[in-house]
């Protein structure tokens, strides 16, 4: 039978009028949930536009956060920091990026051409170590002088004319590049002063505990003497009253017969009571050396490797602590 529409809404006003009621509340209900997926997005972008540079840098500043923003990081852990090279990767999270927080101190060499290239002018840029009084590394003269003419391997010695940059393994001066990040945040973003106050004494109050512990239980090795084979501990050792004697490089490529007699001899100058080497750092005749000598070999962490919660940080450092407690005995 045929009728026409008007036909049928007449006879079916009910139907209709509810027909018209549904699409209505259905347009509203999708458009509501359009603008809040869109405000949601907006506002997840507007909070991970924070960037640190590396693995020390990143502990901080996302232990200043906390949860309310997300935290970008440019060189993956486990990079070598000193020589890295940028990547397009980090060129796009720059480019999009409010704050960047740096350890300064010409560790990040790359920096300069990567922000001069991304041309993000409105980048805030925050230098933890401000206003830091650093410390010039001196190696002894025998160790320049062999490193120089007989390795002939300058790139493995990390020169830095700022000063020695390795703040962040001094409790008490990664204290104040806390302070540093945490103004630092503040001003970029005021709306959230009370988080970074409220989340940076708690850092500080680990940190402040940390300092206590290593004082606390490195008096009792006071004047302890320790070749290392990366040049990051001269802040912890003067800290802590223990003497780094002598720093000795060793190249990429491995260990060789004269990196072995290089460490033998700053050994014996020396009279040193340690030999700290890096994780994963395993070699038989460094074992060797430190059987012959009757020394303890222990491993003490730079902190640019592993994870990436904010509390790993203390891990490590805790982790130095026991190796510089039981070494030094």
């Amino acid at each position: 039978m045929l009728f026409s529409i008007s036909s049928f809404f007449s006879k079916n006003r009910i139907k209709y009028y509810l027909l018209i009621i549904f699409l209505t509340l259905s347009s509203i209900t999708t458009a509501s949930c359009s603008l809040q997926q869109k405000s949601s997005s907006d506002e997840s972008k507007s909070q991970s536009n924070v960037v640190a540079t590396f693995l020390p840098m990143y502990f901080f500043t996302k232990g200043i956060v906390g949860s309310s923003q997300q935290i970008d990081i440019l060189i993956p852990p486990g990079s070598e920091v000193h020589d890295y090279q940028a990547t397009p990767q980090n060129a796009s999270i720059l480019a999009e990026a409010d704050v960047l927080v740096k350890n300064g101190l010409g560790l990040e060499e790359f920096l300069e051409d990567l922000i001069n290239n991304v041309g993000n002018s409105q980048l805030k840029k925050i230098d933890a170590s401000q206003g830091i009084e650093t410390i010039d590394i001196e190696h002894e003269e025998e160790h320049e002088e062999d490193h120089k003419h007989e390795h002939e391997h300058e790139e493995d010695h990390h020169h830095h004319e700022s000063g020695d940059p390795h703040v962040w393994l001094d409790p008490v001066l990664a204290q104040e590049q806390i302070k540093n990040i945490r103004d630092g945040l503040i001003k970029a973003y005021p709306g959230q002063e009370s988080i970074y106050n409220s989340n940076a004494e708690q850092y500080l109050a680990q940190l402040q505990q940390l300092d206590t512990k290593f004082r606390q239980r490195l008096a009792p090795v006071k004047g302890c003497k320790f070749i290392t084979f990366h040049d990051a501990f001269f802040y912890l050792a003067q800290r802590y009253n223990l003497q780094q004697m002598a720093v000795v490089d060793i190249p990429e490529a491995g260990i060789s017969p004269r990196d072995i007699q290089r460490v033998s001899k700053a050994v014996k100058e020396f009279q040193v009571k340690a030999i700290f080497t890096e994780p994963g750092m395993d070699d038989k005749r460094i074992q060797q050396i430190a059987q012959d000598f009757n020394l303890s070999i222990k491993a003490l962490d730079p902190i640019t490797s592993g994870n990436t919660e904010p509390d790993y940080y203390f891990q490590i450092m805790e982790q130095n602590l026991v190796s510089l407690e039981t070494a030094c005995k």
